[in-house]
């Protein structure tokens, strides 16, 4: 059965799983906006520069995210730009202002959905013991939101479905319909807009619509999410964004003038959408659209409460906030923030009412803040690529960029200044108490491991595992180190069925143990005495096995100590597998004994697969079924990952990814560690790959070795480095006592860096 992949396959299931927000922007942005310009009775001059500074904000954002989505393909978009750029500061910051957004996500969709229902039914607009029953409404809405996430994913997918697609159906369904009944209009772009006495309502204006920009940074953290190399990737996700952005900014420009020409902004008992969408579409499909926009703003309120919970979890790892609070409930989600969330939620609702305007400035405020600090870590890294090397291109994308840096970043001064009396003011009460409670709780705790870290940012800030692929590694040069025994023999198997599939070069190599000079002596005619003869005669007897096999064989001899020579031919040789019994014995030379294979195993850069000792006869067939494959969450323990993925796809071999807690005591680790394995697992199965997990046992050489018998492995895969937890799970001494404990074959991948 083919595998059914859970990454997005293109441009518009993204469009479809990121564009929630940005998509239902139009619906909510234009009561504030025409209220203003109405009011002050300056509309016909300010009205279309406005759009057109929204319009003009957008594409420049949106190529700049379109840099972003090349540099950073882990999943973190402009926030793991930032964090690059600007260092660990950043990191508070974005998690401060990511807390206060996804609040305000929350109080914006859940404002505007109870204003769409109000517009059918005017009688939640009336009051009950003191409250409209519309507040009543978004409280009780909100509550039933958070209970309905804090079920686990799947509860809250079924239940809040994707509704994106029809929000897209309606937009153009709205923008059709205009063009039929009142024609193609674009705003009108009035230079007058521009001048002393106007400025201030044209930029008022414009920040009141800029909640449309909120969307884009999704798509840079869903660049991961979606299937191929990292430049597909990058191309699908900017393609999605332009299928969101290219939507709202159409329906921004067509419909925009329709709503000023047929709403009444003034009637706060149905929003100016609502108005004009009763006007251009017969009854049944205004109605139709209504349902249709409360479903995708549950949504997107719902997203915001799951947000909320990876990023405590996030958090919880990388030791910004106490454990409690990211604690997982029975359904292994975050549970407490998204209390804390629908509480602060609902006191707002009965403090300051359920109008999305009242919040709608202060949650483009936040969005700003980030979409400069992108900006000019972009621009920052522009810099440093164009003093490397200037070209044309160079020149236009640093200007775009610098451009709409400046732009964010003066949106984001107007919103502040515009609004600081109304809300913005709260930035700087929340930023600097959050700030300091992640930098408090992170001294108390301390720093957390390197494993930590890593499942923090996967969790916190959506980043996704590196890409990897078969065409990353190559294993068609195999050199196997022979000293003459049966033992180090065992390693021919292996090295002619490797050879065979990979239709690769193998090297068979011999060294005569000396502490003179060292030679490298390939054989190419008989010219030698004494040892070296003996060497290559030996070596001749092992080449004539492969005679008729088709795989291409070559002999070299070495003089010198074995360790240093059996390196030195890798290097020089570029060789890129080495294969060898751990116990060759008696011989030539006693070549294999073990202190030279732990010298080996210490100084490769190659990796290396070791046949131990019993594991099989000289000529049995090994067979690749069953690769087990050890990470720990760390970077490093993943260099094996292309490796094992080039094995399983060569020999269709099951791939069991496995790892192990750091103590008997850190059941909390699990769930991290199964999500991560899971994470994992899916990149497997990308490429038709049939993957699974373990999640077990707290001693890992013991636990591996146990793992790979009773799995029936036929080879344990694992890098020699990979850091994780405080007891570094596969450092080396790990891996000495799994070489030392297993009969199964081991490909070892050493990682120096």
């Amino acid at each position: 059965m083919a595998h059914v992949s859970h990454k997005l396959s293109n441009s518009l299931e993204g469009a479809l799983a990121g564009g929630g927000d940005p998509a239902t922007s139009p619906l909510y942005v234009f009561g504030p906006f025409l209220r203003l310009l109405v009011v002050a009775g300056i509309a016909q001059i300010t009205f279309g520069a406005s759009i057109w500074l929204v319009i003009v904000t957008i594409a420049l954002v949106s190529a700049m995210y379109r840099l972003v989505m090349i540099w950073i393909t882990d999943g973190s978009g402009g926030s793991g730009l930032s964090e690059e750029e600007f260092g660990g500061w950043a990191v508070k910051l974005n998690a401060s202002i990511t807390f206060v957004e996804y609040t305000l996500t929350f109080l914006v969709s859940m404002a505007a959905l109870v204003t769409f229902i109000a517009d059918r039914f005017p009688v939640l607009n009336e009051p009950f013991l003191g409250l409209q029953y519309r507040t009543i409404v978004a409280i009780g809405l909100s509550i039933l939101t958070g209970w309905l996430v804090n079920r686990g994913p799947k509860v809250a997918a079924r239940a809040f479905g994707p509704a994106t697609a029809g929000v897209l159906l309606l937009m153009w369904a709205m923008v059709l319909a205009t063009i039929i009944k009142l024609g193609f209009h674009l705003p009108r772009l009035d230079i007058q807009a521009f001048r002393p006495q106007y400025l201030r309502f044209t930029l008022a204006g414009y920040v009141r619509i800029l909640a449309v920009m909120t969307g884009i940074e999704i798509f840079a953290n869903l660049v991961a999410a979606y299937e191929g190399e990292p430049r597909k990737k990058s191309r699908l996700a900017f393609q999605s964004l332009l299928i969101i952005m290219g939507t709202t900014s159409i329906t921004m420009l067509i419909v925009g003038p329709a709503i000023a020409q047929l709403a009444d902004p003034i009637n706060t008992e149905v929003s100016v959408f609502t108005q004009t969408m009763d006007q251009l579409l017969p009854g049944p499909l205004a109605w139709l659209g209504t349902i249709v926009g409360v479903l995708v703003l549950l949504s997107a309120s719902a997203a915001s409460a799951q947000g909320l919970q990876n990023l405590a979890l996030g958090l919880k790892l990388r030791q910004y906030i106490p454990a409690f609070v990211g604690q997982r409930n029975a359904y292994e989600v975050a549970s407490i923030p998204v209390w804390i969330e629908v509480g602060i939620v609902s006191l707002c609702f009965l403090a300051l009412g359920t109008h999305e305007e009242t919040y709608l400035a202060i949650y483009a405020a936040g969005v700003f803040i980030l979409l400069s600090m992108t900006g000019w870590a972009a621009t920052k890294r522009l810099l440093r690529q164009f003093q490397d090397a200037s070209s044309s291109h160079n020149i236009l994308s640093l200007v775009g960029t610098v451009v709409a840096a400046m732009l964010t970043t003066i949106a984001t001064i107007i919103i502040f200044t515009e609004r600081f009396a109304e809300g913005a003011w709260t930035y700087f009460i929340f930023l600097p108490v959050l700030y300091l409670i992640f930098t408090y709780f992170r001294r108390k705790l301390g720093d957390p491991s390197p494993i930590e870290e890593r499942r923090g940012l996967l969790f916190s800030e959506r980043r996704y595992l590196p890409a990897f692929g078969p065409t990353s590694v190559s294993l068609a040069r195999i050199l196997v180190p022979l000293d003459g025994s049966e033992f180090a023999e065992r390693a021919l198997p292996m090295a002619q069925l490797l050879s065979e599939s990979l239709n690769g070069r193998l090297t068979l190599f011999s060294v005569l143990q000396s502490t003179g000079a060292p030679r490298m002596l390939p054989i190419i005619h008989s010219n030698l005495d004494g040892d070296l003869r003996e060497h290559e005669e030996y070596l001749g007897k092992v080449a004539a096995q492969f005679e008729g096999t088709g795989i291409k064989t070559e002999s070299t001899i070495a003089s010198g100590l074995v360790a240093g020579e059996i390196l030195s031919a890798t290097r020089r040789q570029r060789i890129d597998l080495l294969i060898m019994s751990t116990h060759g014995r008696s011989g030539v030379g006693r070549m294999l004994v073990g202190s030279v294979a732990n010298d080996v195993l210490r100084q490769s850069d190659a990796p290396i697969l070791l046949v131990r000792p019993g594991a099989s006869a000289s000529f049995d067939k090994p067979q690749f079924r069953r690769l087990l494959v050890t990470l720990d969450g760390s970077p490093a323990a993943e260099r094996v990952l292309p490796y094992s993925q080039a094995l399983a796809l060569n020999f269709d071999s099951e791939v069991i990814l496995l790892s192990v807690a750091e103590d008997q005591e850190a059941e909390d680790q699990l769930p991290n560690l199964r999500q991560y394995l899971e994470n994992v697992a899916s990149s497997f199965h990308e490429t038709g790959i049939n993957a699974r997990t373990i999640v077990t046992g707290y001693r890992p050489a013991v636990t591996i070795v146990n793992t790979a018998a009773s799995e029936a492995a036929d080879l344990v895969m694992m890098a020699t480095r990979g850091r994780g937890g405080r007891e570094r799970l596969f450092y080396g001494s790990v891996a000495d006592r799994v070489v030392k404990l297993s009969r199964t074959p081991i490909f070892l991948v050493p990682v120096r860096h």
